[in-house]
């Protein structure tokens, strides 16, 4: 039953809609009567109520609360929650009358269960997009699974599933709980790694690389697990050299394996780093993996006793320009070819002895010169960087030139100097008598053309290894023939699923080996009798190109269509974890760079600006005795100091990187069911800068900050409602002196918010920064006077783009808040669409007075920190760091305060019209 009651004369007042259900009835109160119970209710009625009759909100009654409290705020998520999902609607890219923007944050591993790291860049995605459609732009927000793995394959072992069932049942329990959480993505667009719609295309983009020289298959030294059967990543080995999972001791193993030559865009790279905006600091973490691209590799055939062996290395030389005056080729110990499958390596063995330089019986013809080498065994353990295989040209390293003289092997002078001073290039075929730069561009170009070697890369660089000894995993699209060699599956006969296996072992790829009518196919040459690669890839290639399959997620035809790609690609902003921001970004960049050159995109860069956030890290209490982690219901924290509760042993206390087994994570719906979602994403966004990590402390003043924030707002609302809905009609005319002068003064917050916020969407991303300036304007209207409320225009717009801009971040408050405020029945405000709500306004711009420059900047003036006065500088002269030093010093204050002190360093900071004097105390 639904009663509507008028205000009753009671403390505290009530005025409302009330829902009278069976406890309300129980407690005497009836339909016919319950104005007359009320007004005997006692003071602490709303406690009394509370059994019966639940305070309801303005959507659904049409009366508005005054208070926010818990309830309401549940009410009010609860009524907005899916009105804002459906906001985010479809768009249509065949529209370019729109700009678009592609935000795009890290998709997932579907674990099961979401942490608050994901909820943290999610909720950034979020904020961005809902920004981005607000100022007219078409958005996509796109979400989806990276769903192959080891994990999930270990999980299927342990429970008895296949991996496909485990992985599927997750995904959907994490979809349910980002909708929960109110996080609106573009599902239209939603990707799965593991789905044969998504891998046939990564089969493909293996198809296309291997049929331009990039993918190759050699041996190379693993890591071994001999109990799982399946090759470790680095990080999958602990210090004591076992096995993270199967606790089994580390085999170091020679495989054959697949690579892509990623080696071969290195310096396309690292030169396209330039023509990027600021990445915080990653840009130079790219430069610094890739390196300096000055070197480059050359092909090899290797014969022994002057008989070819068909065999082909590749040997890096620092100077290209002088490979001409090459005299050997030089290996380390641990080369391949000495404990692999080589046709060389008894000729090696045989010549090897341990910290010696060992010439072999063994020669190489570099494919490029001609030129016959011998091959010899390094004393060194390592050369520069990566590199197992150099080439030594003893006339530009002394080092080679040492080396080759030992050895009693000859070589030839390649440069020589003219008169002015240039060096230039003999000895050299067809190149003898260029200069060394022209030399070089000329002799890595022909390489290059040539298919044998040529592309700059650096010493630090290592072709990307992708195979994997797993089941679940992209198959590799490769079949071995005895007649025609390694063949790719044809394009038409993908994607290459993986087979149904019925008992789930978890012995990985060996596994598919079992398969036989999976692994026994005839060749796509012969038709001979063959057998399909049993190696499935790294989940890295997965992730290296899922952000384009976004831009056309339901093409069956192709990977997507290069009109859509040209369209949203580059992605606009690319939010993820800083861990992510070497190795996952050198991939996607290189697949990219691939695409891009094979003629299926515009754009060779993927990604515009990137955005990286810190980790969410939860207190930690650990035994000093004996390392163990401890739960919360095992600490005692009612002394001065947490204690074990057991034996009273004191606790060391850290801050670590949420996990279960040091028992310190967070619920993300645990959180949002107790201080609800916009609370959740305001603590999230204000707590910390992005790129910061965040120390989650629920007792921490951030949250009750944005608590009481909400709450302000709130009731700022409530009284331009109650203003606007009284009888008296709003009438800026008879406003007095000092209410105009305090408009003037709304007016002039209203558009330095407007414009500082948006500065902070679009370039900064500093979210914590525009929450404080959208305090600020609250705090300065909640002051305002009731004329200024009740007739001021400035008003009235000031909080209405204080509703739309707080609304990004925290959509539930701004939608009710929004709703009250267009249902007012006096509006000054034409230019805002009230019939709709506030996610279709359009985003505020400051006033363009606001931008018109003064001829006087009043700058402030900091001494070590501390503020000590002002001065006044023409305001032509006031983003110069040494005009503004030489006014202030010329000044009164200069005079006083600076005259005879030591100035270290002078920081102007022409935004915030500041200077500040590091002086010597």
């Amino acid at each position: 039953m639904v009663l509507r009651v008028n205000t009753i004369d009671i403390d505290p007042p009530l005025t409302g809609v009330f829902y009278v259900g069976p406890a309300a009835m129980a407690l005497g109160f009836c339909s016919s009567c319950l104005k007359r119970r009320l007004n005997a209710l006692p003071k602490n009625w709303p406690q009394v109520l509370s059994h019966g009759i639940a305070r309801t909100i303005y959507s659904e009654t049409g009366q508005w609360e005054k208070v926010y409290g818990i309830e309401n705020r549940k009410k009010v998520e609860t009524f907005w929650h899916q009105k804002i999902k459906d906001n985010f609607t479809s768009i249509n890219e065949l529209d370019r009358s729109k700009p678009k923007f592609y935000v795009l944050s890290m998709f997932p591993y579907p674990s099961g269960k979401l942490h608050m790291g994901h909820v943290r860049v999610y909720t950034l995605s979020d904020t961005v997009a809902r920004f981005q459609r607000m100022r007219g732009m078409q958005v996509i927000n796109p979400m989806g699974w990276d769903a192959f793995g080891l994990p999930a394959e270990n999980a299927a072992i342990e429970r008895g599933l296949n991996p496909d069932t485990w992985t599927k049942s997750n995904i959907e329990h994490m979809r349910q709980q980002l909708e929960r959480i109110g996080l609106s993505f573009s599902w239209d667009r939603e990707i799965s790694t593991c789905s044969p719609e998504y891998y046939k295309w990564t089969q493909y983009l293996f198809v296309r690389m291997f049929e331009a020289g990039l993918a190759y298959q050699k041996e190379a030294l693993v890591n071994w697990d001999p109990v799982d059967q399946t090759v470790l990543a680095n990080e999958q080995v602990d210090e004591n050299g076992c096995s993270w999972r199967s606790g089994a001791t580390v085999e170091q193993k020679y495989l054959k394996q697949w690579f892509l030559k990623t080696t071969v865009y290195a310096k396309a790279m690292q030169e396209a780093l330039e023509d990027l905006p600021e990445w915080y600091g990653v840009k130079s973490m790219q430069a610094n993996w890739i390196g300096d691209c000055t070197g480059c590799f050359f092909d090899c055939m290797l014969k022994v006793d002057n008989v070819e062996t068909g065999e082909i290395i590749s040997a890096y030389a620092f100077h290209p320009e002088a490979i001409y005056g090459a005299s050997y080729i030089a290996v380390l110990p641990n080369h391949r070819l000495l404990h692999g499958d080589s046709k060389v390596k008894g000729a090696l063995q045989e010549a090897f002895a341990a910290g010696k330089d060992c010439l072999t019986r063994v020669s190489a013809v570099n494919l490029f010169t001609k030129q016959e080498l011998p091959l010899i065994i390094s004393a060194k353990c390592e050369f520069e960087g990566y590199l197992d295989c150099k080439i030594g040209i003893p006339s530009t390293d002394l080092e080679d030139a040492v080396l080759a003289d030992s050895l009693g092997i000859s070589y030839a002078r390649i440069t020589e100097t003219i008169e002015d001073g240039t060096e230039r290039i003999t000895n050299s075929a067809k190149f003898t008598g260029l200069s060394r730069h022209d030399a070089f561009h000329a002799i890595t170009k022909q390489a290059q053309d040539e298919g044998v070697g040529g592309h700059l890369t650096s010493s630090k660089l290592r072709d990307w290894l992708i195979s994997r000894q797993r089941y679940w995993g992209t198959p590799i699209p490769i079949i071995h023939c005895s007649s025609c060699g390694t063949v790719p599956v044809p394009y038409d006969d993908l994607p290459v699923l993986l087979p149904t296996v019925s008992t789930f072992t978890g012995k990985g790829s060996s596994l598919l080996a079992t398969v036989s009518d999976w692994i026994n196919c005839k060749c796509p040459r012969c038709s001979g009798a063959a057998v399909r690669e049993t190696d499935t890839m790294d989940t890295f290639v997965d992730s290296a190109w899922y952000f384009l399959r976004y831009t056309d997620p339901l093409n069956s035809e192709r990977p997507f269509d290069k009109c859509l790609a040209d369209f949203w690609m580059p992605v606009d902003l690319y939010i993820g974890g800083k861990e992510h921001a070497v190795m996952h970004l050198y991939y996607a960049r290189f697949f990219n760079h691939f695409c891009q050159a094979q003629g299926m995109m515009e754009h060779r860069e993927p990604f515009n600006k990137l955005l990286v956030q810190g980790l969410i890290k939860g207190q930690t209490f650990r035994l000093a005795s004996t390392g163990k982690y401890l739960e919360r219901d095992e600490v005692n924290i009612s002394g001065s100091e947490p204690v074990y509760a057991k034996t009273g042993e004191k606790l060391q206390i850290t801050w670590e990187k949420m996990s279960k087994s040091k028992h310190n994570g967070v619920d993300p719906e645990e959180m949002v069911s107790k201080c609800g979602i916009d609370t959740t994403r305001l603590y999230l966004l204000f707590a910390a800068p992005p790129e910061q990590d965040i120390l989650w402390d629920m007792k921490a003043d951030t949250i009750s900050g944005v608590q009481r924030w909400q709450s302000r707002v709130w009731a700022l609302t409530s009284k331009f409602i109650d203003a606007r809905n009284s009888s008296v009609k709003p009438n800026p005319q008879i406003l007095h002196k000092n209410e105009i002068a305090e408009a003037k003064k709304i007016w002039q917050n209203r558009n330095h918010t407007v414009n500082e916020v948006t500065n902070y969407f679009t370039k900064d991303f500093i979210f914590n920064a525009a929450i404080s300036q959208l305090m600020g304007l609250s705090n300065l209207l909640s002051q305002s006077s009731a004329g200024v409320i009740q007739h001021s225009r400035e008003f009235e717009e000031a909080l209405a783009d204080l509703i739309i801009m707080i609304s990004p971040m925290a959509p539930h408050l701004a939608s009710e808040l929004w709703k009250g405020m267009s249902h007012v029945t006096h509006k000054l405000c034409t230019q805002y669409d009230w019939s709709k709500d506030v996610h279709s306004q359009t985003w505020p711009t400051p006033d363009p007075a606001f931008f018109s420059q003064p001829d006087i900047v009043e700058v402030s003036i900091l001494i070590n920190n501390k503020s000590c006065g002002s001065v006044s500088v023409p305001f032509t002269v006031s983003q110069d760091a040494e005009k503004v030093q030489d006014l202030v010093m010329q000044s009164d204050f200069g005079t006083n305060y600076l005259q005879g002190r030591t100035i270290k360093r002078v920081i102007l900071s022409p935004r915030k019209a500041l200077v500040n004097f590091l002086v010597q105390e």
